[in-house]
């Protein structure tokens, strides 16, 4: 039907006058709050940012082996400051810590606070979890940031640290960063061993009297060029040397090493003065020569000698030659340069410093607290020789003396950092860099580990010198790591470091001071029916339906972890995994992914490879039940 001329009139009528009228601005709300410290003293002066969740999403990155400082997307919350702090919408705040932000439009923002005083470290406890622009201005925010260590500030011991936050010291003691490094026969009173029933069953084999063989030596491979078993090679001409293990009068544990090749060469006696591991995996075990300590042989908790591979028997090689020389076929002692003070130290002792006496040698010293390990500098008092409370907080003098009300401004609270400067207090170790020292220390031109509260890029510019580990610790992938320490290495560059929805630290999932009783410090249980620490944040997820839509199949008995947390690198034995017909073995590892990624089949470290030297997938999740190897 033709439409009436009036009626055409009236439309074009009606439009003329819309297009005059003036345009409705969207709609914006104002954001308000306080920000003061954990002493609830207020923070002047500091800029308030609302950084939007989409503009932080868009750092993220492919997994890559490629680490560098000074990029632009590797600290999500700082590098998109930097590159677009003019155009975010900004308060300041008051002699109060009061602060208003007028006109933000609608989205999704981190909350980010940056201090211009000398107390406080930027962040804050809501610059962690993305939110929506209307939920910021419901009510006031209350935001809180950490302290900031004094630069004059000193180390006093987690003894002293406890005396007043005691309601830590009974769990704190029971975590493997307190009970990493053990002088033999005498736990100090910092460490509680009673979660890790198991732990000594190393050192007891040992103390018992234990002969090992060091056999079959390859030039080629790194730390363990012997095969190393209780009873002799079958082959007598590639024994090399062996190790006798014994408790002596003196109830200290010694071993003699003995050349198999040479019966004029003198044997040596060495004294065993310390464990370092036990709880998890792996024990190894310090020797002293003159004044420094040196690592040899690892016991690996689920190690058999019926695996074969000599990464995975009972007793693995570690650096037994640097007691032997195998080209000279005489026994030696080890390298003055490999000291245990000097190559791995850093990242087991509080307050760890390094000094180079006139003959060259290295003394490394750490915190005194009268309920430490051992004297390690001879003035009489013991040495906190493992992780304590101040290698995340900071050094404590200045956060002990100070009145109840500076109390927060002078001790670094994680917590109230952002994601990017938590994470790196724990990757500093959980990663394989190079620092100062040409070793895997992290460790500045001083010879001193950071202090909790830089960025990243300080660490990587100042404490390293080569950003993270070599292409030999990854698979062939380039993706997946294949050495242990190296979770923080996968975590920053996996989706739960950068994305636009909540920015996950180390300690998102693990309680460092060992609240919770489940395995690896987890805050909750993970292989429960519920996967209730992945459900505490992914709500509603449903896993029959979740791996219908992702494989094809539902998975009723499936936890998160199977898929998403596969145990890619080594640092024990692992276990033996399913054989293919012609019975070399598939293994599986001990060691997560931080990825958090799910391998796939097309995984270039699997297809195609050698079972012995692919990587671990799929045995290190129960796929192998079910499935064939040889179909994958």
């Amino acid at each position: 039907m033709r439409k009436s001329g009036c009626t055409w009139f009236a439309v074009a009528a009606a439009w003329a006058i819309l297009a005059l009228a003036p345009v409705a601005e969207a709609a914006t709300v104002a954001v308000r709050g306080v920000v003061q410290d954990g002493s609830k003293q207020p923070v002047a002066g500091a800029a308030v940012y609302l950084v939007p969740a989409a503009d932080v999403a868009k750092l993220a990155k492919p997994p890559s082996i490629e680490i560098r400082k000074d990029v632009p997307n590797d600290e999500p919350l700082e590098d998109s400051l930097a590159a677009n702090r003019d155009r975010y919408a900004k308060g300041t705040t008051d002699a109060t810590g009061a602060f208003t932000i007028s006109g933000v439009a609608d989205g999704k923002y981190f909350v980010y606070v940056e201090p211009t005083d000398r107390d406080h470290l930027p962040g804050g406890d809501l610059a962690k979890k993305a939110m929506a622009a209307d939920d910021l201005a419901r009510k006031p925010l209350a935001i809180q940031v950490s302290g900031k260590v004094p630069d004059t500030a000193t180390y006093v011991g987690s003894t002293r640290c406890l005396a007043c936050h005691n309601a830590y010291s009974g769990q704190v003691k029971k975590t493997l960063h307190k009970l990493g490094i053990t002088v033999v026969g005498k736990p100090s009173k910092l460490q509680d061993f009673s979660r890790f029933p198991g732990f000594n069953d190393g050192l007891n084999k040992l103390m018992a009297g234990t002969k090992l063989y060091f056999s079959g030596f390859d030039k080629k491979r790194g730390f363990d060029k012997y095969v190393v078993a209780a009873k002799p090679p079958a082959d007598p001409a590639t024994l090399s040397f062996t190790a006798t293990f014994f408790k002596d009068t003196d109830g200290k544990l010694k071993f003699r090493t003995e050349n198999a090749r040479d019966a004029s060469d003198p044997p040596r006696t060495y004294t065993v003065e310390m464990t370092y591991g036990g709880g998890l995996y792996k024990q190894r075990y310090l020797y002293r020569v003159d004044k420094a300590l040196f690592p040899f042989l690892q016991y690996n908790t689920t190690g058999n000698d019926a695996y074969g591979d000599r990464t995975r028997t009972q007793w693995r090689d570690y650096h037994g030659d640097w007691l032997y020389d195998d080209e000279a076929r005489k026994l030696k002692n080890p390298p003055k340069l490999k000291t245990f003070e000097r190559e791995c130290a850093s990242c087991h002792f509080t307050g760890y410093t390094l000094t180079t006496t006139a003959a060259g040698d290295f003394v490394a010293g750490a915190v005194n607290d009268r309920n430490g390990e051992a004297d390690i500098d001879g003035d009489g008092v013991p040495n906190e020789l493992n992780i304590g409370c101040e290698v995340c907080h900071g050094p404590g003098s200045a956060h002990a003396k100070s009145a109840k009300a500076r109390k927060a401004a002078t001790i670094v609270n994680p917590a109230k950092l952002a994601a990017e400067r938590a994470t790196v207090i724990c990757a500093q170790c959980h990663t394989r860099p190079q620092g100062n020292l040409k070793n895997d220390q992290p460790v500045s031109k001083q010879n001193r580990m950071l202090v909790p509260g830089i960025s990243r890029n300080e660490y990587l510019t100042s404490y390293t010198i080569r950003e993270d580990a070599p292409k030999g610790a990854f698979w062939g992938d380039g993706v997946h790591s294949k050495a242990h320490h190296q979770q923080g290495t996968d975590f920053i560059r996996s989706k739960k470091y950068v994305n636009g929805t909540q920015l996950l630290s180390c300690d998102s999932c693990h309680d460092p001071h060992g609240r919770s009783e489940v395995k690896h410090q987890l805050r909750l249980e993970v292989r429960d029916p519920g996967n209730s620490l992945c459900a505490s944040c992914h709500t509603g997820v449903a896993i029959k339906a979740h791996t219908e839509k992702a494989v094809g199949v539902e998975h009723e008995k499936t936890n998160c972890v199977d898929c998403h947390a596969t145990k890619t690198a080594q640092t024990g034995a692992g276990w033996k995994g399913l054989a293919k017909k012609d019975a070399k073995n598939y293994w599986t590892n001990d060691i997560t992914s931080h990825l958090f990624g799910v391998p796939r089949r097309a995984n270039t470290a699997v297809k195609g490879v050698e079972p012995g030297k692919a990587m671990p997938i799929p045995f290190t999740n129960a796929c192998a039940t079910c499935h064939d190897v040889d179909a994958l």
